[in-house]
Formats: C-alpha cells, sequence, structure tokens
C-alpha cells in the first residue's frame, strides 16, 4: 500500500499535554523552547549549535509539517494543555523516525524543555506514540536508541517498558565529532506489546474511506 494512504492523527492529547503535528508559525515556540535547553541540548543533538535561529526553527517546523503529510517522517510538538483547553508551551518535541512502512518499523526521539525534568512528561508522550504505532499503524517494531552516556534518555526507555537489545559499538559521532556507542531499546509485537483480548483488528484503509489524517 502507499504511504499516503496510511491515516495518521495529526493531534494526540495525553492527561497533560496537546500533541500536534507541526505548523507554519510555530517556528517561534520551537525556537523558544530550543533556547531555554540549549545548554542540555548541545550536548546531544547536532542542530542544537549557535546558528539555531528564530529563522531556522520555522524552518524546521515548516519541514516537519511537510514530512509529516508525505508519511516520510512523524514529528509531534506537546504542547502544555491549559485549563481552558488552549495551547501553553511548547515542552517536548518528539515523534515517529526513520519510518519503515513496509516492514512495520518506527524509531521514537524527544527531547524536553528544560526546567520541566522530573514530571514524567517524556514518558507521556512516548506511551502515546507507541500506542499510536502499534495500534493504529499496524507497527511490528518500534525502537528507541540513544547515545550510551544519555542516562535521562534510556531511563524513559526503561520506564516505558522497551527492551534493552544492545549496545551498538563506535557506530555515530557525537555533535562534538566524535565516536560514540548507541544504545537500541525496543518493542516488538506479540512480546512486549501485546493487543487487548478485546481490541477489534484494525480496519482495512481505504482511499475512499474518511480519517482524520492530513
Amino acid at each position: 500500500m502507499d504511504p499516503l494512504l496510511n491515516d495518521v492523527p495529526e493531534r494526540l492529547d495525553t492527561a497533560r499535554l496537546i500533541l500536534r503535528v507541526p505548523q507554519a508559525g510555530d517556528g517561534l515556540a520551537l525556537w523558544s523552547a530550543i533556547r531555554d535547553s540549549m545548554v542540555e541540548l548541545r550536548e546531544w543533538m547536532a542542530w542544537a549549535n549557535d546558528e539555531a535561529s528564530l529563522e531556522t526553527g520555522e524552518v524546521f517546523a515548516r519541514g516537519a509539517h511537510a514530512q509529516f503529510h508525505a508519511r516520510q517522517d512523524l514529528v509531534f510538538y506537546g504542547f502544555a494543555r491549559l485549563d481552558d483547553g488552549s495551547e501553553g508551551p511548547l515542552l517536548v518535541a518528539s515523534g515517529l523516525h526513520r519510518v519503515d512502512w513496509k516492514l512495520g518499523r518506527f524509531e521514537i526521539g524527544y527531547w524536553r524543555r528544560s526546567g520541566f525534568g522530573g514530571q514524567g512528561l517524556v514518558d507521556e508522550v512516548v506511551q502515546a506514540l507507541t500506542a499510536l504505532a502499534f495500534e493504529r499503524l499496524n507497527a511490528q517494531r518500534v525502537e528507541i536508541r540513544m547515545d550510551a552516556l544519555n542516562r535521562r534518555s534510556w531511563r524513559v526507555a526503561e520506564r516505558c517498558g522497551f527492551t534493552l537489545e544492545g549496545t551498538l559499538r563506535r557506530d555515530s559521532l557525537t555533535p562534538q565529532g566524535q565516536p560514540r556507542d548507541t544504545r537500541v531499546y525496543a518493542k516488538v509485537r506479540g512480546v512486549e506489546w501485546v493487543p487487548p483480548a478485546s481490541a477489534p483488528a484494525p480496519a482495512p484503509v481505504s482511499p475512499l474511506s474518511g480519517g482524520d489524517g492530513g
């Protein structure tokens, strides 16, 4: 099936967040979160550098919007949900990456705005995207990968029930250009993730059917 026929929801509500597809105009919210988090992010993210700006934030947001609708990369921005139901500040950026639609493989990536740690917000997002992948997108495998030194990140994977499959030695570079090891966690259908017995089988996708995707 052509990936464009996959119906992917553009919004997911969690207990405290509104997760939605990036849109034109989100550059300011994204840049504000990056700027507040630069000290933490630059250790792990190559794009968190002195060249980052409001303009690059808007480019990121618009590019993510286009890739989502092309079903190439499924990015979600997590905004605090205010008491009146409106969006507050952007607190988490995440998504389903390295998508292989034929196999049903996805990789969850994430980063959190500085100053909002210890609240379980990233765990909340990971659980929502894991459910999306398995329950709506027929995932067979969902991965989380991170620098082996990034203990906060791999603790998220472990709290969310992912299994450590191994460590890839010297398989990529840090933002500073040094070789690094990568920890690989995963959930696999029928092992770490088993559908509820009462859950109906997913309906086949038809190009004529409606949906809440883009």
